[in-house]
C-alpha cells in the first residue's frame, strides 16, 4: 500500500477548511452526508463545461446554503437569473428522486473565480475537454501548464494523465511538471483536482497539482477568508 495522502485532507485545519460545513448527530449525520453526496454528484454532471472550481455546502438549524464557485457565472445564472432558478428547482427534483430531504427555501449562491488558470478543478476540466476533442495529449499538457505558470501567484504545477493515450492499445502514464510541488510541507498552498475524460476507446484520468506558495501565520487568515471562511 502506498502512503500518498490527499493534499486537502493533509492540510485540513492548517491552511484548508472543510468543503461541507455542518454538524450532525446519529441518524442526522447519515442523512446530511447522503444529501451532500447526491447534490455534489448531480452538480458535477449538470455543470460540466461551466468551469466550476468547487461546491461548498453549509447548514445549521435554520439555514441551508450551497455555494458554487465558477469561472463562468453568467452561464450558470442565465438571463435575469433564470438559470440559477432552474438549477435550484432541478436540485430539489433530484433530491426528491433520491429520497433525501433538502429545505425548499435553501440559498443558492454563485461566486465568480477571478483566476481560473490557478484553480486545479478548472484546469483539470480544461485538460479533460481538450482530450475529449481529440487534441494531441502532449500539446494539451504543454499548453495548459504554460497557461498555469503565466499566473504570478503560481509557483509550480504538475499535470498527470493516464489511460489509452492517443488510442493506443496499452494504457500508460504521462505527466508534465514545472516549478516545485512540496507535497509534504503543511504550510504549502497546494490546489489539487481529479477529473475523467470520457473517450470512445476508454476513460482517461486527469490529475492536477498547483502550488501557490507558502502560507504563514500572518497570512493564514487571508487565505481562509479567500476560501470563504470566517477566521
Amino acid at each position: 500500500m502506498t502512503h500518498i495522502v490527499h493534499p486537502f485532507s493533509h492540510r485540513l485545519g492548517i491552511t484548508r477548511d472543510w468543503k461541507s460545513r455542518w454538524f450532525g448527530v446519529n441518524d442526522e449525520y447519515k442523512a446530511f452526508l447522503k444529501s451532500d453526496i447526491v447534490i455534489r454528484t448531480f452538480l458535477d454532471k449538470r455543470l460540466r463545461g461551466s468551469h466550476v472550481a468547487g461546491v461548498e455546502i453549509e447548514r445549521n438549524a435554520k439555514m441551508f446554503r450551497i455555494v458554487i464557485k465558477t469561472a463562468r457565472p453568467g452561464l450558470v445564472i442565465g438571463r435575469a437569473g433564470e438559470g440559477s432558478l432552474k438549477l435550484k428547482n432541478d436540485i430539489l427534483k433530484e433530491a426528491a428522486r433520491k429520497k433525501v430531504s433538502i429545505p425548499k427555501d435553501f440559498k443558492l449562491d454563485i461566486e465568480e473565480v477571478r483566476s481560473p488558470e490557478s484553480s486545479a478543478e478548472i484546469v483539470a476540466e480544461m485538460v479533460a475537454e481538450g482530450l475529449e476533442k481529440r487534441m494531441p495529449f502532449r500539446s494539451v499538457l504543454k499548453q495548459t501548464v504554460e497557461k498555469i505558470m503565466a499566473k504570478r501567484e503560481v509557483k509550480g504545477a504538475r499535470i498527470a494523465i493516464s489511460g489509452r493515450l492517443g488510442g493506443a492499445e496499452m494504457a500508460r502514464y504521462e505527466q508534465i511538471r514545472r516549478g516545485g510541488i512540496p507535497l509534504q510541507t503543511f504550510r504549502a498552498d497546494i490546489d489539487y483536482a481529479r477529473k475523467t475524460a470520457r473517450l470512445p476507446y476508454g476513460a482517461i484520468g486527469v490529475k492536477v497539482w498547483i502550488y501557490k506558495g507558502q502560507i504563514f501565520a500572518d497570512n493564514k487568515k487571508k487565505s481562509l477568508a479567500a476560501q470563504g471562511v470566517n477566521a
